[in-house]
């Protein structure tokens, strides 16, 4: 027996749905569990989502509801898809739950005692017209290192790096697209660099993916710095001895595996200390969070006392029909929306993301593939094996041979299951899943070369062998194939007449004698998925990819357009008459440089020429500008986009920017009534 482990998967965030690249790492972390656990291993698999951060504040504020309300509302969503794609954690918690802010409390205040912990004052990006300071998501600009668009701790649109606090350039509100000012700021930092020796010790011992392993290694030799840990908000974790300060997401999100097994050790009357403190602790994650999970979480515990990760498996990323995934342009399926409400089962889904590549590489999702690997695959190899040995038995034979299965059956099983196990072990799950379909692949050779349908013509005693023989092979399979298809493998045992749960018997049982008197009732394990079924599917994604695509060019594609509530606040005549609009022709237009919705506009308003700065270059060209008269506030308080000065601002309608003209001509500088 091994050492007990915890298993966890990354927390998916509470302000959006199910995807497949979630999937990516759900599926083998249960998949892998399943196995280990049939082997006999001892383990607890948690997870739980993660509720902190700016991007569920800025959603909830959108909305009008509170952080608390957006977390519970996506979190009951992913414990539904979870449960519906068949993984299953012991604990599937919330950050913000009590537990969780009482570890991390503990775990920082040890780290504070121990001196890891430092006051600094630092500039911090702050929006004068929203008058708050701009933590993470709330800002936006240029990445320092690749000169890419970026948020505020990420360059998401390049190179990928978490920035601190201040790093940004160019700092906009991404709330309201001012120009921020750098304001100075206590914060507190965590000594990450003090750690530099213990990592390059710890980190070519960790198990897991190579790719996580030598990701976290170069990061360490080259670009170690210590780690701001507090922000400037309401909804967090408070971070200890302060009022105004909640501590960095990244710093209570991994917490969270150790509270979610508090919690469940709570629950069952068992120890979390004996999987955080005396076993293996696993971690699967995606590859786009390998620096958080190798480098400062190990740190951070290491720092607190606590045992760092023993493996860490990062998955590589989806994309979908060879486009990067992408909400905003329509490449992306949703597991419930997509797939779960149209019927598909979650085994095929599983099954695909398990073996369709190795776990490191990146994997492409088609509707046209997932067609072929379902039919050829588990159709035709799988379940044309375990059909045709059981209907022959039923129907042809008509009673259960009673011989025993031969050595070199057994032989063969023993061998397919030390090379899954190896495997599994290894975290290679395309290699544990190719060799349960070898198994498979090897039995339906067997039979046709056999030929048993002949032999009981022939020979009925050498046709009640080999059935006998395809009989074990059939059972092995259904045993291996439960953890990554757990309702087939419960479908297909009973068909061997078996009454109980599958998962209950250890993977060993695949070399215990088939011994049933009789089978259940045997059916196709497996339906076909159509062409007219993959056409429709394919058809859905490709409505969503054309209306992102017109959604992005200013069309309205949808037959019922939103319409924003009217706004409760009441204003008087005399707030109207204090804007001063007037028409105004566009005499030159151009884009902003490094921007992409950005044009500099000279606008004629009879008395001067204003530049106007407005974010409508993805409605807009140029060219489509000159000329046009609009309408346009010229006692507006002049502002700054991208170092550009704005001397007033233009009206236009909905999502598309439809401009607000006048319907006839008027000399340029007519003022608005």
């Amino acid at each position: 027996m091994n050492k007990p482990t915890v298993v966890t998967c990354g927390l998916p965030y509470t302000n959006g749905l199910c995807h497949l690249g979630h999937l990516r790492t759900y599926i083998p972390g249960d998949f892998y569990v399943r196995y280990l656990r049939r082997l006999g291993e001892d383990i607890v698999f948690v997870c739980g989502s993660d509720n902190h951060g700016t991007p569920i504040v800025v959603s909830a504020e959108a909305e009008k509801v509170s952080p608390r309300e957006i977390s519970e509302r996506y979190h009951k969503h992913f414990d539904e898809v979870f449960k519906a794609m068949g993984v299953r954690f012991d604990r599937f918690g919330m950050t913000d739950d009590e537990t969780n802010h009482k570890r991390t409390d503990s775990i920082l205040s040890k780290l504070i005692e121990k001196g890891y912990v430092y006051e600094q004052v630092i500039q911090q990006s702050y929006c004068p017209k929203c008058g708050r300071f701009l933590p993470d998501r709330y800002v936006e600009g240029t990445c320092p290192y690749c000169g890419k668009h970026a948020r505020g701790d990420e360059c998401d649109q390049g190179c990928g790096r978490h920035l601190e606090p201040g790093e940004i350039l160019d700092p906009q509100c991404a709330t309201c697209g001012t120009k921020a000012e750098l304001r100075e700021q206590k914060h507190y930092y965590f000594k990450l660099s003090a750690f530099r020796n213990y990592l390059l010790e710890y980190l070519p011992s960790l198990q897991g993916t190579i790719n996580a392993r030598n990701y976290a290694i170069g990061w360490v030799e080259n670009e170690l710095k210590d780690w701001c840990i507090t922000r400037m908000m309401d909804w967090g974790v408070r971070f200890p001895g302060t009022d105004d300060l909640v501590c960095y997401v990244w710093v209570d999100a991994p917490i969270g595996y150790i509270s979610f097994t508090e919690e469940w050790a709570k629950e069952h009357n068992d120890s979390w200390t004996k999987y955080w403190c005396e076993g293996d602790r696993v971690h699967f994650i995606g590859s786009d969070i390998i620096y958080h999970h190798c480098v400062f979480w190990p740190a951070m515990l290491h720092g607190a006392g606590y045992q760092p990760p023993t493996a860490v498996v990062a998955s590589g990323m989806v994309t979908i029909e060879g486009e990067k995934f992408s909400k905003s342009r329509g490449y992306v399926v949703w597991t419930k929306e997509d797939y779960l409400d149209k019927g598909l089962p979650a085994d095929y889904l599983r099954y695909y993301l398990l073996d369709y590549t190795s776990h490191t590489r990146e994997l492409d999702f088609s509707w046209k593939e997932f067609q072929a690997r379902i039919n050829n695959e588990l159709v035709n190899t799988f379940g044309n094996f375990a059909n045709r040995s059981m209907t022959l038995v039923k129907n042809k034979l008509g009673h259960m041979p009673t011989v025993d299965v031969q050595p070199e059956i057994f032989a063969e099983i023993k061998k397919s299951l030390a090379l899954i196990e190896e495997n599994v072990r290894a975290y290679e799950f395309k290699a544990a899943v190719d060799n349960i379909l070898l198994l498979a692949g090897y039995g339906n050779s067997y039979i046709s070369n056999s030929a048993p349908w002949k032999l009981l013509k022939e020979d009925v005693p050498a046709a009640e062998q080999v059935l006998k023989n395809c009989l074990q092979i059939v059972k092995a399979c259904a045993l291996v194939i439960q953890p990554v298809m757990p309702e087939s493998a419960q479908k297909l045992w009973e068909m061997l007449g078996y009454t109980d749960l599958i998962e209950n018997h250890p993977i060993s049982d695949a070399l215990v004698p088939f011994e049933n008197t009789e089978l259940g009732e045997v059916k196709p394990l497996f339906p076909r998925i159509d062409d007219k079924q993959r056409e429709e599917l394919e058809a859905t994604l490709a409505k969503r990819c054309e209306e992102a695509k017109a959604k992005a060019e200013g069309k309205n594609m949808t037959e019922q357009p939103v319409i924003e509530p009217i706004s409760e606040e009441i204003v008087t005549i005399d707030d109207v008459a204090k804007l001063d609009l007037r028409v105004g022709e566009v005499i030159k237009a151009e884009k902003v440089p490094k921007t992409e919705k950005l044009l500099r506009l000279q606008v004629d308003i009879g008395s001067e020429v204003r530049q106007i700065v407005s974010s409508i270059a993805l409605e807009y060209t140029p060219e489509e500008m000159v000329g046009k008269k609009i309408i346009v506030i010229v006692n507006l308080k002049p502002a700054k986009f991208r170092g550009e000065e704005s001397n007033g601002m233009l009206f236009a309608a909905g999502e598309e920017a439809s401009l607000l003209i006048p319907l006839r001509d008027v000399p340029n500088g007519t003022k608005v009534h």
